[in-house]
């Protein structure tokens, strides 16, 4: 399993060895002994969800409040989508600055978003089964947005019609939602 460092501390693409031949092909797509000595914290995932969705559908850009903040490891395990992580955290030397990844059931890559951090992705095939694991369970009083098409944080999506709920293009701007404080601690211990 190859994990790499983006532009944006603690959000990582990890990449599994697939190993395959005639008969198809074997993986494995989650190690946690890996994950949490590049972390270098610990992780503990406690929920696993999935969508499918259409070409074109926008979700995003979705965040928790504490104490119920997320981590969440991302995979496409049908077609493809553009998976964003945008670094909320006031006060962070990468604040407002986001990491766009192409992951697909082809590519068979992964993102893990880290608490402090929104996360959206867009489909990009004719549909696409996205699942992720987080590693807090889905508490909706501290469900949160920022309005996909920011101009502050500037994400390109690419062409084509996008399809959104309406929460999704409601949300507010970065500037005027509640956010993260880069000091506080994200990941209490357990």
């Amino acid at each position: 399993m190859k994990i790499t460092k983006t532009a944006l501390a603690g959000v990582m693409v990890i990449e599994p060895r697939v190993f395959g031949d005639d008969r198809g092909y074997f993986m494995e797509t989650f190690r946690l002994d890996l994950l949490e000595k590049a972390l270098g914290h610990r992780v503990e995932f406690v929920q696993e969800n999935e969508s499918k969705s259409s070409r074109g559908v926008l979700r995003g850009l979705h965040y928790q409040l504490p104490p119920y903040t997320q981590s969440k490891l991302c995979r496409v395990i049908e077609g493809r989508v553009l998976d964003v992580a945008v670094d909320i955290r006031r006060g962070s030397p990468t604040f407002g600055r986001s990491v766009a990844v192409e992951l697909s059931c082809e590519n068979q890559k992964q993102l893990f978003v880290p608490r402090g951090f929104a996360h959206g992705f867009l489909v990009l095939s004719e549909t696409a089964r996205f699942t992720y694991k987080v590693d807090n369970y889905y508490a909706p009083q501290a469900d949160r947005g920022i309005v996909y098409n920011d101009p502050t944080i500037g994400i390109r999506w690419g062409e084509g019609e996008l399809l959104l709920s309406d929460k999704d293009q409601s949300q507010p701007y970065l500037e005027d939602a509640t956010l993260f404080s880069y000091d506080m601690s994200l990941y209490p211990s357990r």
